[in-house]
């Protein structure tokens, strides 16, 4: 038999059950599926999924950056309300 060994986390007791019921429906225990993250994150030398920053990507950055733009720019048209600018679109 493998040398064990018992150790604690404290979580949250509502994520606890939620991977208790999802492991379960996967036929493993959270025990067995913490043992599963750990060996591949030995096989992998990391986390073995991305941890990262959520970054926008160019496309919602350059938007960004457009809106900036005209939220300065004195000669766009400005609007008092949604129904003054609705019933310019509609001329």
């Amino acid at each position: 038999m493998a040398n064990t060994t018992t150790f604690s986390v404290r979580m949250d007791s509502d994520i606890k059950k939620q991977c208790e019921s999802l492991y379960s429906e996967l036929g493993i225990n959270l025990t067995t599926a913490i043992n599963v993250f750990l060996r591949q994150s030995l096989r992998v030398g990391g986390f073995p999924f991305d941890v990262r920053l959520d970054q926008p990507n160019k496309e919602t950055i350059a938007a960004m950056l457009e809106a900036e733009q005209i939220a300065h720019d004195t000669s766009i048209k400005r609007y008092s309300d949604v129904e003054e600018a609705l019933r310019e679109l509609k001329r």
